[in-house]
């Protein structure tokens, strides 16, 4: 064949093998004066990697147990090489076995990924939902962001009904196992783009996943451990330090910042 027809060939697998989004790659290597495919195994995940991805997952109690297996088996099957399969596979082991589903004993992982393409693609939905008081009520919602939290995943959207107050541009905040049924519309809602929900800054100031306003406040913080409560608050800011006390500032979403606080016992004075 003519050097034209090997260069085109080249580049159909150069081309093939973007498209599947391999991290294999053809180069020419000038040593061997040939082409070389070439597997980047920093592409993947390594031994430490998926361990650690697997015991967060395992923490995360996020799913059934049959679930929750299945994906930590099939993460070790693709990401690891397979010589070294087995030994991560029992640093895992005994946490498998001892997994504790959550007390809700619902299957919601399919649904995840439906309610995620109707915020992405801007529809409305239905909702039957259960609340804390057990009655179930039905809503038309706008959905604008999926979170998860402490064991839970949530759906967070504006109710186009019943709102308690029109002027509020936080999302209500709905657990999906509480979800007893729901249904995309074919409606789309608009989204200004300078006010649209981002997850990553409400997750700064959301605390435990509870409804609420948007609120400033400042407290006064005498324990032992300062970093564990910057680590907690992501916006806190250190107004005043010294020897026996700080004082500390942070804007929040929702009252689950007050039950934190009242765990904190007497480390924790409120001041505003």
């Amino acid at each position: 064949v003519s050097e034209r027809s090997i260069h085109r060939d080249i580049s159909d697998l150069r081309n093939f093998l973007i498209s599947t989004n391999n991290s294999a790659e053809i180069i020419y290597d000038d040593k061997s004066n040939s082409y070389v495919l070439v597997n980047e195994d920093n592409q993947k995940l390594n031994n430490s990697e998926i361990l650690a991805v697997c015991k967060i997952l395992l923490d995360s109690r996020a799913f059934l147990k049959d679930e929750m297996i299945t994906i930590i088996n099939k993460l070790m099957r693709q990401c690891i090489p397979i010589e070294n399969y087995t030994k991560v596979s029992k640093l895992v082991e005994n946490e498998k076995f001892h997994y504790m589903e959550l007390c809700h004993k619902k299957s919601f992982i399919n649904n995840i990924w439906e309610i995620g393409e109707a915020v992405q693609n801007q529809l409305k939905i239905e909702v039957e939902y259960k609340r804390m008081d057990k009655k179930v009520v039905k809503r038309v919602i706008q959905p604008v962001g999926i979170m998860f939290s402490e064991y839970y995943f949530y759906l967070l959207g504006h109710i186009e009904k019943y709102f308690a107050n029109k002027d509020d541009i936080f999302p209500t905040i709905y657990r999906f196992d509480r979800i007893e049924s729901y249904k995309i519309l074919d409606e789309h809602f608009p989204v200004i783009y300078k006010n649209r929900f981002e997850e990553g800054e409400f997750r700064k100031r959301v605390q435990f996943m509870t409804g609420g306003r948007l609120k400033k406040i400042t407290f006064k913080y005498t324990g032992t451990s300062l970093e564990a409560v910057l680590d907690k608050i992501p916006t806190a800011q250190i107004l005043e330090q010294n020897d026996k006390y700080s004082v500390i500032s942070a804007e929040v979403f929702g009252n689950g910042i007050d039950r934190w606080i009242l765990s904190q016992g007497k480390d924790i004075e409120l001041l505003n």
